[in-house]
């Protein structure tokens, strides 16, 4: 029997860097995703691995540890590790994963695998969602060794049609919120600067915001109050709080924006937030800065980056007539700036991850 199952990317319309110091954020699940179809096998003790977006097959042994197995493949052993740590079987058998996800375009590819490997290899499990998320974060934490917070792998588990999340990282509660954009498009801008940690920096703000938390004497940023930040002495650390303590700020009033369909307050919170990551979190890029500035010249009610930064996709919420403005204009104004074309798409909020029906 083959088990087929679906789970998308994700884009985070506002809130980043705030998982991880059990904050708020407001992503919706793409219709785009991958595909895992594993075919169990009745002995052995490894799984056979293929991508149809990689060359040829990887094998890795059910009883692999953390270091086992690297490149691509290493998302796959870390689910398959941390399923058995986590207590559930995990059979031998082959593994066929196929994506349209773009990598390095800040979407979530690696969740998206992760949680479409994780149903497929454990289908019948009575692992809830949450449980799922928290299963493929220790994958990706622990054995391929990115400090990731549960963004991602909540989105795309919980997403649905038309439907934003509020998401409560302390708590893990979601709130679905209805996202109806009437007239109004949002545009995926992918910058064509591939998204990637550069040389630890990811890891670097999440150790600041520590250290602030640890300054500040609380356990976690989201036990400080609003303007904790000015009572911090080293620059950088200040900046990095003030930017977590403002943006979980701003996820809340645009949950509360897009329930009330004021469009323009959301595209308002969005440009703080990404004026907040340029010049307290930094990680953007002179590239991603363009597209933002640009989709806004072009009557954007707002845009931001999404995703953990330096590169990747710009969102835009913007009126239907400014969004193909933005489509027609945006990529040669960026082109002519000496940056890569970027491709411009309309995207709305899909379904979460799933069993696929047999074929």
């Amino acid at each position: 029997m083959t088990v087929r199952a679906y789970a998308p990317g994700r884009v985070n319309l506002i809130g980043e860097h705030t998982d991880y110091n059990d904050g708020f954020a407001l992503p919706i699940a793409l219709g785009v995703g991958t595909v895992a179809e594993f075919d169990r096998a009745t002995a052995g003790a490894v799984i056979e691995v293929s991508s149809a977006q990689e060359r040829g097959t990887v094998l890795i042994p059910l009883d692999t540890t953390p270091g086992g197995v690297g490149g691509w493949a290493a998302y796959v052993a870390g689910c398959v590790w941390a399923l058995r740590d986590h207590g559930i079987e995990v059979p031998p058998g082959k593994l066929r994963l196929s994506s349209n996800v773009p990598v390095g375009a800040g979407l979530s590819s690696s969740a998206a695998l992760e949680c479409a490997v994780l149903l497929a290899l454990a289908p019948s499990s009575d692992l809830d969602r949450t449980e799922l998320a928290r299963i493929a974060q220790r994958a990706e934490n622990t054995y391929v060794g990115a400090p990731t917070g549960l963004l991602d792998q909540m989105a795309s588990l919980y997403g649905d049609v038309d439907t934003a999340l509020l998401l409560d990282f302390r708590s893990l509660s979601v709130d679905p919120v209805s996202m109806h954009l009437g007239g109004d498009v949002l545009l995926a801008i992918d910058s064509r600067t591939p998204h990637q940690h550069a040389a630890g920096e990811y890891r670097r703000r999440r150790e600041a915001c520590e250290a602030a938390a640890a300054q500040l004497g609380v356990a976690s940023l989201r036990d400080a109050p609003d303007d904790a930040w000015e009572h911090l002495a080293d620059d950088e650390i200040r900046r990095r709080a003030r930017h977590v303590l403002t943006e979980n700020r701003r996820v809340l009033d645009a949950a509360a924006a897009l329930r009330a369909a004021d469009h323009a307050a959301l595209g308002a919170l969005m440009n703080a937030s990404q004026d907040s990551m340029r010049d307290d979190f930094e990680i953007t890029v002179p590239a991603i800065d363009l597209i933002a500035a640009t989709a806004v010249e072009l009557g954007a009610h707002g845009a931001r980056m999404t995703g953990g930064g330096f590169g990747g996709t710009v969102i835009a919420l913007a009126p239907e007539d400014a969004a193909q403005r933005i489509a027609d204009v945006l990529p040669g104004r960026v082109s002519a700036a000496g940056h890569p074309a970027p491709t411009v798409a309309a995207v709305r909020p899909g379904r979460g991850a799933h069993i696929l029906p047999e074929v």
